[in-house]
């Protein structure tokens, strides 16, 4: 029974996605990271919030603009500035994304490309839940800075269309 239920659930979920990854669409999603989902050498207590908006330039192709806020134990505060893109590998959500961060603190400024894998598990026709595998490589301190994790987030794909 409990196979049964999974197999409804990807396969409503597959359906009910089907046309959300189209050309026009506004994507508006928001992540928080402070579960400690993830290592880097200088990690002790953290706190993450994170706001992305983007749009569907091409079917399945999704550039993004992200903000956060990051605050660790015994650390300044930073704050964080980022674009990258997704691409939504097949039709049911699961995507694979590449970013450039900006990190700054008062004691701290760092530049951090990074790659994501992802799924959008649709809760409504426009909502999703986003959990993510991330890895951001730093360039100024590769053995303390760089940062594999994992960060769940919530999207609303809107229509935008006329």
């Amino acid at each position: 029974m409990r196979r049964l239920l999974c197999t409804l659930t990807v396969v409503l979920s597959s359906l009910a996605g089907y046309a959300q990854f189209e050309m026009s669409k506004i994507y508006i999603g928001g992540a928080l990271s402070s579960l400690d989902l993830s290592y880097n050498g200088l990690r002790k207590g953290h706190i993450g919030l994170s706001g992305m908006g983007g749009y569907f330039f091409r079917d399945n192709l999704l550039a993004l603009g992200r903000v956060g806020y990051e605050k660790q134990k015994d650390m300044h505060a930073l704050l964080t500035l980022g674009v990258g893109g997704r691409y939504y590998i097949i039709r049911n959500g699961l995507y694979v994304g590449l970013s450039a961060t900006y990190k700054h603190s008062s004691e701290y400024n760092d530049f951090l490309p990074g790659v994501q894998i992802g799924y959008a598990f649709f809760v409504s026709r426009t909502v999703t839940i986003e959990p993510e595998i991330y890895y951001d490589q730093s360039f100024k301190n590769h053995k303390d800075r760089s940062t594999v994790g994992l960060r769940v987030g919530v999207g609303v794909y809107l229509n935008n269309k006329k």
